[in-house]
């Protein structure tokens, strides 16, 4: 297999870790430090998951949030199938599309109460401890609390984000600037930042755990949560007009009455094979299945055409993600008569048109294709172009955060796998401090993932109360021989399928141990609408590392690539665990390295 490849490179940031009792791996260290420690204690995967989940609420604030969403997925030891935890909020009652253009909005604005959904992620991390962990709440959150309570030091990203919203909160966000800018000041690498209120809402919140049994007494946090006084300080937060990335005040929608109705739940995975391997995506009702399309594309090509390290292989790899996006763009979501049948989308007839799409040159097209005979729509605005980007050089996958504190691009992940078994995927994102002015009682900010519906109606996406958005969270599962033995993801918007797939071909076709694959260099494409607000594109557009290589980024150059050059180390946070189903019992971690603060251990 690797002898088609050009090889993978000796050097490696830090080795793949193995071990016998457990690994964990997340985008930061304190997360992935908290779930091992876990792990050493005799809790699970889910209640290691769980903790370190809390934790990422507390260290990477700018990254992901308790106001936030989750999209996880996860297999046990006494079932290999996987399902999805789904706790991606839906629109509340009162946000619709019609409702928004009569505020003079021809998009969901990309900061502000009004782009926020449906708080999904406590909810989500307290339904997987109370159906699959072992734990009571106040173990799980303790770290959380303390962090909270004492303080953590704060990593660049954290600085930057803040630095660039500062004169927003100092003008508009008062609260925020109370919170975030320490002696009226941002914050510097290092220096230590705290949130008591987050640490009092969440004492508040495990005072809450009364029952006759560990689940009822969880069940009784999530009441208190969705139902008590966490639902009835967000009510009163969105009646107050403040400043959003459209330059005009406005209230929120979203109510108590919106919290109370609303509970994660679990739900089946997506599935399709690629070399051997099955790979579990979450439903259409997020971008998941864009992967699995765009594998299947690739699936028609022989081994030594898919090495993204070379010209043909970036080429190919781009293209496939182009042509999977766009059908993402005009089929995915859920406000138009539900999510589409996944099986039309993976069809082999199907893939094999897609596939003949493909020429020597880049498409500067979107091309959507006919599912079951029906015609795709694109939004209107989808096919608009990203000046902005185009001058700045693109977005760069990292977290870019404007003034107005939209941001594009985003996100945290983890990934546990334990000695019993169990096997966790998760992808925690949105509430970042820049998304909305803090609630200052509780310490959090509300999300803004409505920003990836649209206010045009009649699309799988359009803006409608109580139907998700099309969620760019998206971990990943793969399988073999039914058995799972890994669980991979990553930050990055529009971008972490993208990463993933590269991550794939490197270790399921050439042979890359998971550490090589997140080390190797990373690209993406920018020529599909983004998710994230103002919903521009770069036509033929790639960004890439310069560890790619000049010489195969100037083939990609006369292939008609927009070319952006981020750096060497610049694109991806890729974390991976999983199993060697070559010697039972050994299970591995790895994590990137881009950003130096994302780390696996285990032992």
């Amino acid at each position: 297999m690797r002898s088609a490849w050009i090889g993978a490179a000796p050097f490696t940031t830090r080795p793949t870790l193995e071990g016998t009792v457990g690994m964990a791996a997340s985008t930061h260290w304190a997360a992935s430090a908290t779930a091992m420690g876990v792990l050493e204690r005799g809790g699970t995967a889910f209640d290691a998951a769980v903790a370190a989940g809390f934790v990422l609420q507390v260290v990477e604030p700018h990254l992901n949030g308790p106001g936030g969403d989750l999209v996880a997925l996860f297999t046990t030891g006494s079932d290999p199938t996987p399902r999805v935890l789904d706790g991606q909020g839906p629109a509340p009652a009162g946000a619709s599309a019609k409702r928004y253009r009569e505020l003079g909005m021809d998009r969901v604005p990309g900061a502000g109460a009004l782009a926020a959904a449906i708080p999904g992620a406590v909810d989500a991390w307290l339904m997987l401890l109370r159906d699959l962990g072992t734990w009571e709440v106040a173990d799980v959150v303790a770290p959380a609390i303390g962090y909270a309570r004492h303080g953590f030091p704060a990593v660049e990203g954290i600085c930057a984000t803040i630095s660039t919203v500062s004169g927003l909160f100092r003008d508009h966000w008062t609260d925020s600037a109370a919170l975030w800018l320490p002696g009226g000041r941002p914050p510097v690498r290092g220096q230590i930042l705290r949130n008591p209120a987050w640490a009092d809402t969440l004492e508040r919140l495990t005072a809450a755990a009364a029952g006759p049994t560990r689940e009822a007494r969880v069940d009784a946090v999530r009441t208190a949560w969705g139902e008590g006084f966490v639902a009835g300080e967000v009510e009163k937060f969105c009646l107050v007009p403040h400043r959003h990335s459209s330059g005009t005040d406005h209230a929120g929608v979203l109510t108590g009455a919106d919290m109370a109705g609303y509970r994660a739940r679990v739900t089946g995975a997506v599935m399709h094979e690629f070399r051997g391997h099955r790979i579990a995506k979450t439903p259409p009702w997020g971008q998941g299945p864009a992967l699995l399309a765009a594998l299947a594309i690739l699936d028609g090509f022989d081994d030594v055409d898919l090495d993204p390290s070379t010209e043909r292989g970036a080429h190919l790899a781009l293209e496939a993600m182009k042509l999977a996006m766009a059908d993402r763009d005009a089929w995915y979501g859920e406000s138009d008569g539900g999510p589409i049948d996944v099986a039309a989308l993976l069809d082999p007839g199907y893939v094999a048109e897609r596939r003949a799409l493909i020429g020597e040159e880049a498409s500067a097209d979107l091309r959507p294709g006919r599912l079951a005979g029906r015609v795709p729509r694109l939004p209107d605005l989808a096919d608009v172009e990203d000046s902005a980007a185009a001058e700045e050089g693109g977005a760069l996958g990292e977290p870019t955060v404007r003034i107005g504190g939209e941001t594009r691009g985003d996100t945290c992940h983890l990934d546990v796998v334990d000695r019993w078994g169990n096997l966790v995927s998760a992808t925690p994102s949105g509430g970042w401090l820049q998304s909305s002015p803090v609630i200052p009682e509780l310490g959090f900010s509300l999300g803004t993932r409505l920003q990836m519906t649209w206010l045009q109606d009649g699309l799988p996406d359009t803006l409608t109360p109580g139907r998700r958005p099309r969620t760019t969270l998206t971990p990943t599962l793969v399988l073999r021989d039914e058995n799972p033995i890994a669980a991979l993801g990553s930050p990055g918007g529009d971008q972490q399928d993208q990463w993933q797939l590269l991550y794939l071909l490197r270790t399921l076709v050439g042979g890359f141990t998971p550490q090589q694959a997140i080390d190797a260099p990373a690209f993406h494409t920018t020529s599909s609408p983004a998710s994230f607000w103002p919903r521009h594109r770069t036509p033929a557009g790639a960004v890439v590392e310069d560890r790619l290589g000049d010489r195969v980024i100037a083939g990609l150059e006369r292939r008609g690539h927009r070319i952006t050059r981020a750096g060497d180390w610049a694109l991806g946070r890729l974390s991976a665990v999983g199993r060697d189903p070559e010697r039972p019992g050994v299970m591995w971690g790895a994590a990137n390295a881009r950003g130096m603060q994302g780390y696996a251990v285990g032992r």
